[in-house]
């Protein structure tokens, strides 16, 4: 689940005073007409736009980045936006090198922000295939670890342990298509259907800032913020792991609320990755996964547990599926398709409607029906921003017969290959799916523009059900279920990745050819750094998906467990799951109908059930994390909102960015055979008598 957050950047100065004045300055600025200020510059080629400095950077903090969607990807599965940290890390690495040639008089290329749109577009795109190469879903859930975990369909044909060799060929020929799938329809959806793209448009907002004078003075500023975080993050991760010796140890399990309280998951864990990830996502999200888990760990679960003997059977492992583990798990499923399919709806029917009224009103200036707003506006007359850019955005044309051509090549190109990798997985599937993936690219680019809502991750659902249906249990259906997946949701996710980033580069001139270039280049990129990051952990950690470990990959069971009730049905639910299963399913989708009824003013006061669906299996101690991070961010605003918006984004950047990247060096350690010195453990006083006792006696 990704959370779309589009902070702007606030022009600020040192003394308190001064910044409602220069933030009100700066959106007069840009009320006015942004392409104005930037009259004077001249805008580059496209082939100038694509520097190697730009792509050295971008793999650099592509690295970064995809440790960090790797390390959310293995624990929550909670990725917030990271538009901003890489537009402001481009901007400081870039500005910072050709600061040092100018002074030396060998300057030949300035900084512009053309440039910075690519590094970001690049970066994004790279680190984005952490997420849909599903390294904490469909493709770890292939696995034997996670197979062990759910006892039905763990047969060979139904399982495929991770290699370095077959992820990279897989992820190579599935995740270009969603690229060429779009590319025609840009001028469709930039300049005649005009959608918002609204993270797209912040990204935009914030790479024209840096490249005014007072918007480099604050990303300067912005800067030595993050840097300061991120040492103290990093340095925070590397005094924990001295404590770490042994399983349970460290600050990782301090029973903040007790110790009755840690054994049911709410616990404080110390984490500034969570910390700053509840600093990014908005308050709503943090409070509705709290909430998940007060109703699940809270109540659910002791209650359900009361029933051992009667509901299931008490001598069952704790991680099978037909014991508590099976309500954890398959309750958080209906909860997830249940608000997954109602979103589907939502936005299918807000596509249908704002198509339905483009087409019967083409020269009335509709704007489209946003996040269900069905009331229609009349565009004012084309201002001299939105003439310069179409100008220029119309200028570097992609033929569509190369797209066309393109998409054609590539799917025979896969549909040849992936029965090889998957043997599952016929090749009569794939051409199914890619004969109706376009459509679905369209419909979730289209979505996303009016709503800042993926639904990549719902479209890859329904590629497990009704490919493993089809494929049938006797024929490993399970696996050709998340095979499918994968297929599906590289496509219509790198779709709308990269109108997105249309969007960004209609706003900073930033050509076409350029964007669609650096897409490729950073999607290429992504495409061997995450198999390698993802190999790392898989090697580094060997409890890498067991439940209760640093790295459970709670997804990888949820997903595995979708395509097995896809293939063989509800077979493997306990007593009165099924039941508890149709309630949640409704209760999501009557939620989401509410929220949608009472309008913006009451909703933001109603849990989201997507959000609070992810605790029912994980617990609770990182949405107390999140929460934390929600608080000190709350309570920044009430002191000094205009610095809170302006540094708030770069404090929790440093704060995931140093946790992150302490995953390398420690997994490096582990590999090594490094080990810890110290266990720092909790017990009760009953326990540490025993232990005492036992250690006199030996």
């Amino acid at each position: 689940m990704a959370s779309h957050v589009g902070p702007d950047a606030v022009a600020v100065s040192d003394e308190d005073d001064k910044y409602t004045k220069k933030a009100d300055a700066k959106d007069d600025i840009f009320n006015e007409s942004v392409e104005e200020i930037f009259s004077s510059k001249e805008v580059p080629s496209w082939q100038k736009q694509l520097t190697l400095r730009a792509f050295v950077v971008s793999f650099v903090l592509g690295v970064l980045f995809t440790f960090i969607v790797m390390k959310l990807n293995l624990t929550t599965g909670i990725i917030p936006s990271l538009n901003v940290s890489a537009g402001l890390l481009g901007f400081f690495f870039v500005k910072t090198w050709t600061k040092f040639l100018e002074k030396s008089g060998m300057l030949r290329q300035p900084f512009t922000r053309q440039e910075n749109t690519v590094i970001q577009t690049c970066v994004v795109a790279s680190s984005g295939i952490a997420f849909s190469g599903g390294f904490g879903s469909y493709l770890f859930g292939m696995s034997d670890v996670i197979a062990k975990q759910s006892t039905e369909a763990n047969t060979a044909q139904n399982t495929k342990n991770p290699t370095l060799g077959w992820m990279i060929g897989f992820l190579f020929v599935v995740s270009f298509l969603g690229l060429f799938s779009v590319v025609p329809l840009r001028k469709i959806m930039i300049i005649d259907f005009k959608l918002i793209y609204p993270s797209g448009t912040a990204t935009a907002h914030l790479i024209n800032s840096f490249h005014t004078p007072q918007g480099a003075k604050l990303a300067k500023k912005q800067v030595k913020a993050l840097g300061k975080f991120f040492s103290f993050s990093f340095l925070w991760g590397f005094f924990q792991w001295f404590f770490t010796a042994g399983d349970d140890c460290g600050f990782v399990n301090f029973p903040t609320f007790g110790l009755e309280a840690f054994e049911n998951m709410f616990y404080f864990d110390f984490s500034a990755t969570y910390v700053g990830v509840g600093m990014i996502c908005p308050h709503l999200i943090n409070i509705s996964l709290l909430v998940g888990a007060i109703l699940s760990w809270g109540v659910m679960w002791p209650l359900i547990d009361a029933k051992k003997g009667s509901w299931f059977s008490a001598d069952l492992k704790s991680s099978s599926l037909h014991g508590l583990q099976g309500y954890k798990v398959f309750i958080a499923i209906a909860m997830i398709l249940g608000d997954g399919l109602y979103n589907f709806f939502k936005v299918l029917g807000c596509t249908l409607f704002g198509l339905y009224n483009q087409l019967c009103n083409k020269d009335s200036g509709t704007v489209l029906p946003l996040s269900g707003r069905a009331s229609l506006d009349i565009a004012p007359s084309v201002s001299y921003d939105d003439q310069r850019r179409t100008e220029l955005f119309l200028k570097d044309q992609i033929p569509t017969w190369y797209a066309a051509a393109g998409y054609v090549i590539i799917a025979i190109i896969s549909a040849a290959t992936l029965p090889h990798i998957f043997f599952q997985l016929k090749w009569y599937y794939i051409v199914v799916i890619y004969v109706i993936a376009p459509t679905l690219a369209f419909c979730n680019a289209y979505g996303c523009g009016l709503t800042d809502w993926s639904l990549a991750s719902t479209y890859g659902k329904l590629a497990i059900f009704t490919i493993g249906a089809w494929a049938g249990a006797s024929n490993g259906g399970v696996l050709a279920g998340l095979a499918a997946c994968g297929v599906m949701m590289n496509i219509v996710s790198t779709a709308s990745d990269l109108m997105q980033d249309f969007k960004t580069g209609y706003m900073t001139l930033a050509s076409p050819r350029s964007m669609f270039v650096s897409q490729i280049i950073g999607t290429a990129m992504g495409c061997v750094i995450s198999p390698c990051v993802f190999w790392l952990f898989f090697n580094a950690f060997k409890d890498l998906g067991v439940p209760g470990s640093e790295y459970p990959a709670p997804y990888a069971l949820v997903y595995r467990n979708m395509s097995i009730l896809g293939v063989e049905g509800f077979s493997a639910l306990p007593k009165h799951c099924l039941t508890l299963c149709y309630v949640f399913f409704l209760a999501a989708i009557v939620i989401n109908g509410i929220r949608d009824v009472v309008g913006k003013k009451w909703s933001r006061f109603i849990p989201l059930p997507m959000a609070m669906a992810i605790p029912f299996y994980l617990g609770a101690y990182f949405a107390i994390d999140m929460c934390v991070g929600s608080l000190i961010l709350f309570v920044w605003q009430k002191v000094n909102k205009a610095k809170a918006d302006a540094f708030g984004p770069a404090v929790a950047s440093g704060l995931i960015c140093g946790d992150g990247i302490w995953t390398l060096p420690s997994s490096i350690l582990a590999l090594a055979g490094v080990s810890p010195p110290i266990c720092m453990k909790f017990l009760s006083s009953a326990s540490n008598k025993k232990v005492t006792a036992f250690l006199e006696g030996s």
